[in-house]
């Protein structure tokens, strides 16, 4: 390592050499996959498309944990691609990546959030135009920072379209962490101190591999369990099926309403 590189902490050493050892387009090739793609971390959500013969295989990818297809759907005559991207930012951080190398450009994601304002409500719509960078993934993806942004132009395409199904939303900014079992209360005050409203594992992972890619991407919440108290409260948040099915639909058309 050079030593010009050397941080009191290493997750601040970032190289801004644009090529790794391991690059994912030496080891993914390219197919014909399509530009647009939903990252769905709704797997009920996919799991009733496949039993309605809505999706089909395009590649699969392998981890550890097993296979990971990549699916293709037809939505409204266009073709989109969709797959899970799994859940904590450096596997979904890792999907993302091949995923981009085998062809995709313009990304949006759907997910549940945690919230940190009682008053959002189970299922509400939040749009993160920008995250906290509360885990390591992004760092090795931009220099170190406090915040990264979502791309500009998949937030207002995500706006277009929840302007035109007349859905209520708000766009804000969200916390991402790598430790759900270490949102303590000193640092959930923090987060709300600066302005967050969501938690999260994955967002500013996903923003932060968009600008070193250079590929859009835009992300699609809903409010889930509450931690703005004293106690958890689980809301049941991932039994809302009708409101994960419906976010799914409107990240495709967010994702194919995305310019150049």
């Amino acid at each position: 390592m050079c030593i010009t590189m050397q941080q009191l902490f290493p997750i601040l050493e970032f190289d801004h050499t644009p090529v790794a050892l391991i690059e994912p387009s030496r080891v993914i090739k390219p197919i014909d996959i399509p530009e647009h793609c939903v990252v769905c971390f709704f797997q009920d959500v996919i799991n009733g498309l496949l039993k309605a013969d809505q999706l089909k295989v395009t590649a699969t990818l392998q981890s550890e944990i097993g296979w990971h297809p990549v699916y293709e759907m037809d939505f409204a005559g266009r073709r989109v691609a969709v797959f899970h991207p799994g859940v904590g930012a450096p596997l979904a951080a890792g999907m993302l990546e091949e995923v981009i190398a085998l062809g995709c450009r313009k990304f949006v994601a759907c997910g549940g959030s945690g919230v940190l304002d009682r008053e959002i409500a189970v299922g509400h719509i939040l749009v993160p135009g920008s995250a906290v960078r509360d885990e390591g993934t992004s760092y090795h993806y931009l220099p170190p920072s406090r915040e990264v942004e979502a791309t500009p132009h998949a937030v207002a395409a995500i706006e277009r379209v929840l302007t035109k199904n007349q859905c209520n939303y708000i766009v804000s900014k969200t916390w991402t962490t790598d430790a759900i079992y270490r949102e303590t209360p000193a640092k959930i005050q923090l987060r709300k101190s600066e302005g967050c409203l969501t938690v999260e594992m994955e967002a500013a992972a996903f923003f932060a591999i968009a600008q070193f890619r250079k590929v859009a991407f835009g992300q699609i919440l809903y409010g889930g369990d509450d931690i703005s108290g004293d106690e958890w409260d689980s809301r049941h948040w991932n039994k809302h099926v009708s409101v994960r099915e419906k976010l799914f639909w409107l990240a495709a058309e967010a994702c194919l309403e995305i310019s150049d």
